[in-house]
């Protein structure tokens, strides 16, 4: 039988908080491929996520039998590629002030020192933040724009200079995108849309030159919304859940679990031709040319 083997890989997954994103369920399908995974945190979530872990509140169980197994958890605020780009009152905050190198440079060291090099055979960025997502791009400030710009794409290519030489060869590298980089999604805001664009755009381009300087792939999965804890400061989330329900080419939206399928494939051997790629992972709402409701409607009558 032909099935995903990541037997004796090690994946690091940059974004995972809690139990309900597709962060976790990336990280859930990876381990029950047969890797081990490491995560990075948000520091002002750290705590949080690392007391639910030890008082059992998180759903750790994988398909088949046994439960995940997080190999390391590691503070990670990829807003800063190193210790000299923190500002002072980061610093000094209480939920940083404690930990070590907490930036990108930071924690790929920080992996090189606990496990050598190379050490990573996936790589997944799971890191989105808008400031002002709430806000229409007419309303939308340049420090909000860029911080989202910052935070959600270019994070990423951050990741990839850093961590790229700590990557195995035949490697794989893997993120989030969202529609909203193609086309129009009202709501989602203070330049998310510019940010997913980015993030596609660099794809692209990092497929070409990470896939030549160190021969990993390089690939995007674009994802049906989620009303994850995360996707709730976009205000609309529900709503936009709710229409891709209605209008998308299969029934139903898509589910974390089948996010978490689509990356353990893109990750594995399997996909060792693919890369450069937006997958689309929401039940085909995005070969939609019109929606589907009022079709629906008039041939069932209702």
């Amino acid at each position: 039988m032909l099935g995903i083997d990541l037997e004796g890989k090690r994946a690091f997954v940059a974004g995972v908080a809690d139990d309900q994103g597709y962060g976790w369920a990336i990280t859930k399908a990876l381990a029950a491929a047969g890797a081990s995974v490491c995560v990075g945190t948000w520091p002002p979530a750290l705590n949080i996520f690392t007391r639910s872990l030890e008082r059992g509140k998180l759903d750790l169980s994988l398909p088949g039998d046994g439960d995940l197994e997080i190999e390391k958890i590691y503070p990670l605020d990829a807003v800063y590629d190193a210790l000299e780009d923190v500002p002072d009152e980061v610093r000094e905050n209480k939920r940083y002030k404690d930990l070590d190198d907490f930036t990108i440079s930071g924690v790929a060291r920080a992996l090189e020192e606990d496990f050598g090099s190379p050490c990573v055979d996936i790589l997944v960025h799971s890191l989105a933040n808008g400031p002002e997502v709430q806000n229409p791009l007419l309303e939308t400030s340049r420090s909000g724009y860029l911080g989202a710009v910052s935070a959600s794409a270019y994070s990423l290519v951050s990741m990839v200079q850093h961590f790229g030489p700590l990557l195995d060869p035949e490697g794989a590298i893997l993120s989030l995108t969202y529609l909203a980089g193609e086309r129009v999604i009202p709501g989602y805001g203070g330049g998310m849309s510019s940010a997913k664009a980015a993030l596609e755009s660099d794809t692209r381009t990092l497929a070409f030159e990470a896939g030549r300087k160190w021969g990993v792939r390089v690939n995007t999965i674009s994802a049906g919304p989620l009303a994850s804890r995360a996707a709730r400061a976009i205000g609309e989330i529900n709503g936009m859940v709710d229409y891709y329900e209605r209008n998308a080419a299969l029934p139903g939206s898509n589910t974390a679990e089948e996010v978490g399928h689509a990356a353990a494939f893109l990750a594995s051997p399997l996909a060792s031709g693919i890369t450069g790629t937006t997958l689309y992972v929401d039940k085909g709402f995005h070969a939609m040319g019109m929606g589907a409701e009022a079709v629906l409607k008039r041939e069932t009558g209702e």
